[in-house]
């Protein structure tokens, strides 16, 4: 966003500006004059939004008369809320400008930093720099009980602290706009490339049981209108990658989350799918594991986390997120040494909350079983032959 014309904002643009033109020619400018280039918006005009105010920039440098455009982008519901989107937009044109026949050209591409305009032209990719924390993955407990075939005391301790940072996390969204940034975060979860959709198409394209996939995503549009107009949006802060590789313990239930992502609002339901999908992947990979180990880290998180929050209508949400993590774990490109078979569970499993069976998590045995994990492949290809 420009600095506001208020409390002598617009001096402070137009000295950020000369700065920035200055440092481009060179030399000293004269006869500065910014305006506001709005033809989109003019009267009688159809199209009456546009996705930024563009500034005609005039002045002198080296003798000659100068014209150029100082462009920012407005945040609004077109997937621009977020200022990495917006970001992302300034980046791709400053890419791509130049690759269009009979187009204008990018002189600079930059960042409003305070009073500053801070010039990014010829960086390459962006970074991170964060502190380092000690620790080892929460994946290393999940191996070690697939092996063990039972939860310890302490691997409970740590589910019910899981579960109670969920229930702390999860406080509802108290700002504006919470309709269109839960329908953004639907949107998010099947659209995006890191979504539903996104790993469909990671998916090998001469994958055996595409009609499972085809069926995933018929059905996740479904659930993008029973979420979508939800009322009230059940917005709420989100870690948005709550899986055991993201997350580091130390001694007993002392942990640190790492990559949170989506932008820190969402549906609960995300963060609980994300992580306790992962014991359910335990259970059906090591099915004598589940009795003592995954089962009971299961129960255990998903009991701690609706006794603290009371929200037992996460439950009804959760069957497009479970999916979602699911198609995940059936991943040939993240998981490859997952078999075939169980693919097609995971994906079996995936269909059959999200065809609106009820998500229970102290019912998993039952809901599992009504669908014969053995034949499950070949009961679903049926269901679907018949449709």
């Amino acid at each position: 966003m420009i600095p506001s014309n208020r409390a002598g904002g617009d001096v402070v643009l137009m000295e950020a500006l000369r700065e920035m033109i200055e440092r481009r020619e060179g030399t000293h400018v004269e006869q500065l004059v910014v305006e506001p280039i709005a033809a989109d918006r003019a009267a009688g005009e159809l199209k009456q939004i546009g996705y930024g105010l563009p500034l005609r920039l005039r002045y002198r440098a080296h003798g000659q008369e100068q014209t150029a455009v100082f462009r920012t982008q407005a945040p609004n519901w077109f997937g621009h809320d977020r200022r990495s989107d917006r970001a992302c937009l300034t980046l791709l044109a400053a890419d791509t400008f130049a690759e269009q026949p009979q187009h204008l050209r990018v002189l600079e591409v930059g960042a409003l930093c305070g009073d500053k305009l801070v010039a990014l032209q010829g960086g390459g990719e962006f970074y991170l720099l964060t502190n380092y924390v000690e620790g080892t993955l929460y994946a290393d407990d999940l191996r070690r009980i697939e092996k063990e075939q039972v939860a310890l005391k302490r691997d409970l301790e740590r589910a019910t602290r899981l579960a109670q940072h969920l229930a702390e996390l999860h406080a509802p969204y108290q700002g504006p706009n919470s309709g269109e940034l839960y329908q953004r975060a639907v949107r998010d979860l099947l659209g995006s490339g890191e979504g539903i959709f996104g790993l469909v198409d990671s998916y090998p394209r001469d994958f055996a049981d595409r009609e499972l996939l085809v069926r995933i995503e018929e059905l996740a549009l479904r659930w993008r209108w029973r979420l979508g107009r939800v009322e009230p949006p059940p917005l709420c802060r989100t870690h948005g990658d709550f899986h055991p590789y993201n997350l580091l313990f130390r001694e007993g239930v002392d942990f640190t989350a790492l990559d949170a992502s989506r932008g820190g609002l969402g549906d609960a339901a995300d963060d609980l799918s994300a992580l306790a999908v992962n014991y359910l992947f335990g259970g059906l990979r090591f099915p004598n594991a589940w009795p003592t180990g995954f089962g009971a880290l299961w129960k255990t998180f998903f009991a701690e986390y609706l006794a603290r929050t009371n929200d037992p209508l996460v439950l009804k949400r959760m069957a497009p997120f479970l999916a979602w993590r699911l198609l995940v774990l059936a991943s040939p490109i993240w998981y490859p040494a997952v078999t075939t078979e169980l693919r097609c569970v995971l994906l079996g499993i995936a269909i059959h909350w999200l065809e609106g069976r009820s998500f229970d998590p102290n019912e998993i045995e039952t809901a599992l079983a009504a669908e014969d994990l053995a034949l499950l492949r070949v009961s679903v290809a049926t269901r679907l032959a018949a449709t």
